[in-house]
């Protein structure tokens, strides 16, 4: 069986995977929209704030930043920064041939992680909530990793 085929379980778990946390990315932009719409503000560049039928009433103010809005673009910035290792190391993970098992809690635990540490970013927990969710991520990187190095130098 071809390891990138859909009829691989674990090349499917991955993509599986792999497509929730890029629909997860992609949504922060309209997000961050739906935000800037909702508090009249945030905006970044200034012809955002020319009068327009989405802007009745163009104001300044609108170009400071809103915490709400920032929250959001802080999230998508660490997606950003997070994802592409995700997918590649995922990807790469799946050439070495793991158990079903061990794909399943690997790649389903780094997308549950991501997705509890986007709720407790989102929801302005603590630097130390945020950090324990973003460290079972990485572990679950370091290890996947960790073990596709390993196979690749035939240990």
């Amino acid at each position: 069986m071809d390891k990138l085929s859909l009829q691989n379980p674990v090349f499917a778990t991955y993509v599986v995977a792999a497509t929730i946390m890029i629909l997860k990315a992609v949504s922060m932009s309209w997000l961050t929209v739906l935000r800037m719409m909702q508090v009249k503000g945030g905006f970044r560049s200034p012809e955002d704030i020319k009068k327009t039928r989405l802007n009745p009433d163009p104001n300044p103010k609108q170009l400071e930043p809103n915490e709400r809005v920032e929250r959001i673009r802080r999230i998508q910035l660490n997606d950003i920064e997070n994802l592409p290792f995700f997918l590649i190391a995922g990807l790469l993970f799946v050439l070495t041939e793991p158990s079903l098992l061990l794909a399943r809690w690997l790649l389903y635990g780094y997308v549950v992680s991501r997705l509890l540490h986007f709720t407790a970013n989102f929801t302005a927990r603590t630097h130390d909530t945020r950090a324990t969710l973003w460290t079972v991520g990485s572990l679950i990187l370091i290890f996947m990793t960790g073990r596709t190095l390993v196979a690749a130098l035939g240990y």
